[in-house]
């Protein structure tokens, strides 16, 4: 079995790489990369002027990792370090240092002239297979006693210890890492949080620009959300500041007021927020309808199976045919209006928000009702299966009434297939449903994935990508161990019947 788990896993991890790397090379050598400022406004503030103009698009190319670029600033200081005469300014003999330079450093650095003032800049395209390889070489972040090194603090001390931090409770807590809380408990779920660990999916852009891909997949979201603090010296005082968030900041880049407040180099503290993370938003509507659609599903579907090729069963099945025939959206619209016209629930998310339940009512039901026709035809299958099975004849010949023939015995075995699905189904709640998230404008992951497509958040396509192909593969092992866990009997290492 372990030898199995270990095999999937591997499997899995070269699954994921290999999607995720495709996808990237897609997008990152087919898409058009001056679609990406399509949607920024900052473009056109520099539109007017060629210069600035160049220097932001090679800044947003850099950071999008498009290419390698030394503004004259930078080319100046970096050729000055052996040549002390050079300049940015586009004079023959500059040039011909900076073109020197440039052959001398090798892998494709060209130098080029600003449009107006001629000051020179080098730029060098990195080749897509060198993206994907730092893609993947920054993907796992690890925080530790030496992460941070700032030359400007020499002093910064370096440790991880446990404390009881008043009003903070306790937590595993470190200086010189990037975070200041590596563990920590507090009221919300999980309850244990750790950020030793971190997934870095590049850095959104423009949507959410500054911000990397997980933050702004995990992070709150609306208006910031004031509550009491605790502060290092005890003192308490209202502000949204979330204290376990706290990362180390150079001092050459705190204000008075952070300083005075924290009293330590960890001054980069983030909000809270009202609402919930667009991951949280997803999972809680999306498990509430996997959870209301088996619990439709299981009784009418053990009703047809006990019934079958009666009326019922046959009205059953056209009915459960026809609506795995209407297209979703039709569904989704049609619910949406009975929904709003006769019982007043609201059409959009926004009309309440994600502090009231009846946001929540409709999406969930929704969802719910798209996926129970296919949970009853395969839970009526699996259990008509197992209705001329020999324990049945056997059960039968007992005296057994069919009510306990079916609940005790044909559900239960006809429980192991469908069990294979349940993860799945829980999983995959976390990578939301975009239809219904777009129709009713919910701040969820499903919403988050045309929203990023349509605005050329690359980043954030990539990001998303790889964490559905990893909730997918993850899903589909956890389903195969669930059905095994049910029925032991299933042994998964084996191969066609052979240890």
């Amino acid at each position: 079995m372990k030898k199995y788990i270990l095999s999937r896993l591997l499997r899995a991890v070269f699954s994921i790489v290999v999607v995720t790397a495709i996808v990237y090379t897609l997008i990152f050598s087919l898409i058009p990369r001056s679609q990406i400022f399509t949607s920024d406004p900052n473009i056109t503030k520099v539109a007017g002027d060629p210069d600035k103009k160049a220097n932001y698009e090679n800044s947003v190319y850099r950071k999008q990792g498009y290419i390698d670029y030394y503004n004259s600033q930078q080319l100046a200081n970096e050729i000055s370090k052996n040549t002390p005469s050079f300049t940015s300014e586009g004079t023959d003999e500059n040039l011909k240092i900076a073109q020197e330079w440039a052959k001398e450093k090798g892998k494709g650095w060209v130098v080029s002239e600003l449009p107006n003032s001629k000051d020179l800049y080098a730029t060098r395209e990195i080749p897509i297979y060198e993206r994907v390889i730092k893609f993947y070489a920054n993907l796992i972040q690890i925080d530790h006693p030496w992460k941070v090194k700032d030359s400007s603090n020499p002093d910064l001390k370096r440790y991880v210890k446990f404390e009881w931090t008043k009003g903070n409770g306790p937590a595993l807590v470190g200086s010189g890492t990037q975070h200041k809380y590596l563990i920590y408990f507090d009221k919300s779920f999980p309850y244990i949080h750790q950020n030793i660990i971190k997934l870095y999916l590049g850095e959104s852009y423009p949507t959410f620009g500054g911000r990397d891909v997980m933050n702004v997949l995990t992070s709150g979201q609306g208006q910031t959300k004031s509550q009491e603090i605790t502060l290092e010296d005890g003192s308490k005082m209202m502000s949204s500041f979330n204290i376990h968030t706290a990362q180390y900041q150079s001092p050459e880049n705190q204000d008075e007021r952070s300083k005075k407040i924290f009293q330590d180099d960890y001054t980069d503290v983030k909000s809270n927020y009202q609402d919930p993370s667009m991951i949280k938003n997803s999972f809680v509507i999306g498990v509430i309808a996997v959870i209301l659609s088996y619990l439709i599903s299981i009784p009418l579907a053990t009703q047809l199976s006990r019934h079958a090729n009666s009326i019922l069963d046959r009205m059953g099945l056209f009915l459960t045919t026809a609506f795995i025939a209407l297209p979703s959206l039709a569904v989704i619209y049609f619910d949406r209006f009975v929904g709003n016209s006769l019982f007043g629930l609201p059409d959009s998310f926004t009309d309440y928000g994600a502090g009231d339940l009846r946001s929540y009512i409709l999406p969930v039901i929704i969802l719910a009702l798209l996926q129970t026709p296919g949970n009853v035809l395969w839970i009526r299958r699996y259990m008509l299966d197992q209705a001329s099975s020999d324990y049945v004849k056997f059960a039968r010949a007992k005296g057994l009434s069919e009510k306990e023939i079916y609940s005790k015995h044909i559900l239960k075995n006809a429980m192991i297939p469908i069990s294979n699905g349940i993860p799945a189904s829980i999983i995959l709640a976390i990578s939301g449903a975009t239809m219904t998230e777009t129709i009713f404008l919910i701040p969820g992951m499903g919403k988050m994935l045309p929203d990023a497509i349509k605005s050329h958040n690359n980043a954030m396509v990539v990001g998303i990508t790889f964490i559905f192909t990893s909730l997918s593969v993850i899903s589909v092992l956890l389903g195969d161990l669930l059905m095994q866990k049910i029925d032991p009997r299933i042994n998964l290492a084996e191969k066609g019947g052979r240890k």
